[in-house]
């Protein structure tokens, strides 16, 4: 019977050589996994965390581990690419950061061993991911065991799965279960006993057979009177077992836990579970985190579900890459509904359309059996540089053909980027279509959301859509004006109650998935004021603050009575009037003010607004019904200039800008200057270098749409050369100011 041994612990780590020693490092780093080794520059910005190889060293003695007839290592995350050797031999080569891959070492093991394992994150152009806007953390940053099994066993290698597949099918009260397993050296001898049990350990289905001819074993099983896996209302989940036996001995086992359900997604109803509607409201979650980047431990995948859960979502998008099985199992467990994808993402790689095929076989075959999941995603935003070749079109056609033949019982998604014209024959390719738009954050305003889905479902009725992404950056900055662009934790507020009443109040709109749950690591980034990090999260990158947008959420989909008083560490305000802002899922609030009541409100978006006089120090008390909260406010004389944005490292913030009353200068936005006829042709120069930047920094092919233009046009000119730093076209202080300049001569 197999036995797992964690294989975690006293590997040496060096990035400081170009060869596989050939006996045990001494002056090598000594790490435990799980390890990456950007997890500080890959977070502080500049983009330039240490991208290349890197060797992880451990010696392994055969007479530690179990007697068996085969050994096998599983590597469960080596970002990007990895090598595997033992004893100075080549095992293995794997493509792929975020996956499980199994490699066997039964005929190189001597008594004393060095395993070797060369993991690189260096830019080539046939791994996905190679352009996209989060941190590629290298390393070992997931668990590495060693699997000790019999000659005969259930196949450890195909496509790093669990060697056994279960699809359930209802019919009625019952459930028809399909089992298949995967066999390995299996002899004819020999038999499967099959088993399900409930949540309760009982069996309820069995049945065995003889090993036939073959790798595969495939067996019907009926559970009567199932008990229905219903997301977050009652996850029910079954176990399937299979033990492999030789007379009365378990050679080995496989088991699988599985969940009953069905799901529709419906182009006017939106989702349905089980035969009932169940709108999917939900956000996206990146797995890294502040000082870990991607190596984390199972305490840190559990708070992330607590949090998400306490949000009141019932649906995540694991973004942008197969996410760690132990995530998989909290979605099971929890009732979370969800997107699972590969990091096919931003910039097509002719190149790599092999490792998009092997990455989805990859996370298709060890996913399979997680109720959770209902779609499959085929890629993100891959449009962006307005390039759609026949091979970029071929490779989506390659994929989703590959996915419903490998499973049928699921859906297939994209998630467009926002540029991309709805009439595009890609957005045609997979059964469902997203989109990521960002309408008041990136460009436009909050109110072109909602519209834009209408016209969608307008011109495709029979195809369902869904947002994919939608957020803005949030840090902990603060103004009782807030406005777009301005990364105030009270502008982020508003534009999530916009977005809620819009999106929420669409039935069609399959699901609804915030960008982001969480601050992530993005070390291209710099903006807001701490570098490094993409900020639209409703969680801070440690976890130790929720903005007040996540209360927004908790408010609309949350049974639990709560009540919070937004702009809490928004203390010191000028104002001699200040608006109060209250989020709370009952239906009336009352607002005190050092004791005393200023009124009660209703409200059916529970969202509340408050006026209150500002005088001194006053503490404000917010209670709704048994509910209770509070916060502090002080008057001041002048704007507490620690609330206002300092671009750190920015080579000129909005204050250094030079503005004369009625002309133009870099602080203002770029469809007013673009409705101004000389504005228009200076700064049409200006688009032309941003263009031409664009293609020499790796984006081909790429044109300034008429839909980007719309969409830049809500940004100041000194916001959107900011960004473009990103992307890695960058203006010079000299020419930002020689630009404004310009722009003092021309009269609004």
């Amino acid at each position: 019977m197999r036995q797992v041994i964690n294989f975690n612990t006293k590997w040496a780590f060096t990035k400081n050589t170009d060869e596989v020693p050939q006996s045990m490092p001494q002056r090598w780093e000594w790490v435990t996994l799980p390890h990456t080794w950007n997890n500080i520059d890959g977070q502080d910005g500049g983009n330039d965390y240490y991208r290349g190889t890197c060797y992880y060293a451990k010696e392994l003695d055969k007479s530690e581990l179990p007697v068996a007839d085969k050994y096998y290592m599983e590597i469960n995350g080596a970002n990007s690419s990895a090598n595997v050797y033992v004893n100075g031999n080549k095992l293995s080569h794997h493509d792929g950061g975020y996956s499980t891959f199994r490699i066997d070492m039964t005929d190189h093991l001597k008594d004393k061993n060095l395993v070797v394992v060369e993991v690189d994150n260096a830019e080539n152009n046939y791994v996905y991911p190679q352009m996209a806007d989060f941190t590629f953390y290298g390393g070992l940053y997931r668990d590495v065991n060693i699997i000790a099994v019999n000659e005969s066993h259930f196949d450890l290698e195909y496509y790093g799965g669990p060697g056994i597949k279960v699809t359930p099918c209802i019919e009625g009260r019952d459930a028809n279960v399909e089992v298949v397993v995967y066999l390995k050296d299996a002899k004819s001898s020999q038999r499967l006993v099959y088993s399900i049990k409930d949540a309760d350990g009982k069996e309820v289905a069995s049945t065995e057979c003889a090993v036939k001819s073959g790798e595969q074993g495939v067996a019907q099983l009926k559970i009567s009177n199932v008990n229905l896996w219903q997301g977050r209302k009652n996850p029910y989940l079954y176990t399937a077992e299979v033990c492999l036996m030789e007379q009365d001995n378990v050679l080995d086992n496989v088991c699988t836990r599985f969940g009953c359900r069905t799901f529709e997604i419906d182009a006017r109803k939106g989702f349905i579970l089980n035969g009932e509607s169940y709108p999917l409201r939900g956000v996206s979650r990146h797995q890294d985190r502040w000082g870990y980047g991607n190596a984390l431990l199972p305490e840190h995948h559990t708070q992330d579900m607590d949090l998400i859960c306490e949000m009141g979502a019932n649906t995540i998008r694991l973004a942008h890459y197969q996410h760690d099985r132990y995530f998989y199992d909290l979605c099971d467990e929890r009732g979370m509904v969800v997107w699972a994808e590969i990091p096919y993402i931003s910039k097509h790689m002719p190149e790599g359309k092999d490792n998009t095929v092997s990455q989805m076989k990859e996370l298709i075959t060890q996913n399979y059996n997680h109720p959770s999941i209902v779609v499959w995603g085929l890629s993100n935003e891959i449009t962006m540089s307005n390039e759609n070749s026949e091979d970029l079109m071929e490779n989506h056609k390659l994929l989703n053909d590959m996915v419903h033949e490998m499973d049928p019982t699921r859906k297939t998604v994209i998630a467009c980027v926002s540029m991309c014209d709805m009439h595009d024959p890609y957005v045609q390719i997979p059964d469902v279509v997203s989109y990521n738009h960002y309408f008041g954050w990136y460009g436009g305003d909050t109110s072109m959301n909602g519209p834009w889905f209408d016209k969608f479902h307008e011109e495709f009725p029979n195809i369902p859509i869904g947002v994919s992404e939608y957020g803005c950056e949030a840090l902990n900055w603060h103004s009782s004006e807030p406005h777009q662009g301005d990364y105030t934790e009270e502008y982020q507020a508003y534009y999530h109650e916009e977005l809620i009443k819009q999106l929420f109040t669409r039935p069609y709109i399959w699901a609804t998935h915030v960008w982001n749950m969480f601050d992530f690591g993005a070390d291209a980034r710099n903006e807001g004021g701490e570098n490094g990090q993409n900020h639209k999260g409703l969680v801070t990158f440690d976890r130790k603050y929720k903005k007040d947008a996540f209360y927004a959420y908790k408010a609309w989909l949350t049974d639990t009575p709560f009540v919070h008083i937004c702009g809490k560490r928004y203390i010191d305000r000028v104002e001699d009037v200040t608006r109060i802002r209250v989020y709370s899922n009952q239906p009336e609030v009352e607002l005190y003010v050092n004791g005393a009541s200023i009124g009660k409100q209703t409200s059916q978006s529970h969202f509340f607004t408050f006026d209150v006089p500002n005088q001194g120090r006053s503490k404000i008390v917010a209670i709704a019904n048994a509910c209770e909260d509070d916060s502090v406010i002080n008057k001041v004389d002048k704007f507490n200039e620690d609330y206002r944005l300092k671009e750190k490292g920015a080579i000129l913030n909005w204050f250094d800008i030079t503005a004369p009353e009625g002309c133009f200068s870099l602080n203002d936005k770029i469809s007013d200057i673009m409705a101004n006829a000389e504005g228009k042709q200076l700064f049409g120069g200006v688009m032309s270098q941003i263009t031409k930047g664009l293609g020499s920094s790796g984006m081909a092919g790429f044109e300034m749409s008429e839909g980007m233009m719309q969409m830049m046009g809500g940004f100041t000119v000194l916001r959107l050369t900011g960004l473009m730093g990103m992307t890695g076209v960058h203006f010079t202080k000299e020419q930002l100011l020689e630009l404004n300049e310009q722009l003092n001569k021309i009269k609004k």
